[in-house]
């Protein structure tokens, strides 16, 4: 389903097994949802699909879905699943 938005470049950042895969910290991306940012970031790094299939995303610091608008200038945040102890 396309944004309501216009593409916004935002920040991806990757954490734990998501930044091994993506063999990156971090990086711009022009996207207007989370599902864009996804899609993007998918694109770029093949080995990254499977970590995407089960992370959790934050944008700006809140929990957000693949349908949430990712306004300009945000940071996107890549979680995997964390083991804990």
């Amino acid at each position: 389903m396309p944004s309501a938005h216009l593409p916004a470049e935002v920040t991806v950042r990757y954490w734990a097994g998501a930044r091994a895969a993506a063999g990156i910290e971090s990086e711009l991306v022009a996207a207007g949802t989370v599902g864009e940012v996804i899609e993007q970031v998918r694109d770029r790094h093949t080995g990254l699909g499977p970590v995407l299939a089960v992370a959790s995303f934050l944008v700006d610091g809140v929990a957000r879905d693949r349908d949430a608008d990712v306004p300009a200038g945000s940071t996107v945040e890549v979680l995997p699943p964390f083991a804990g102890g």
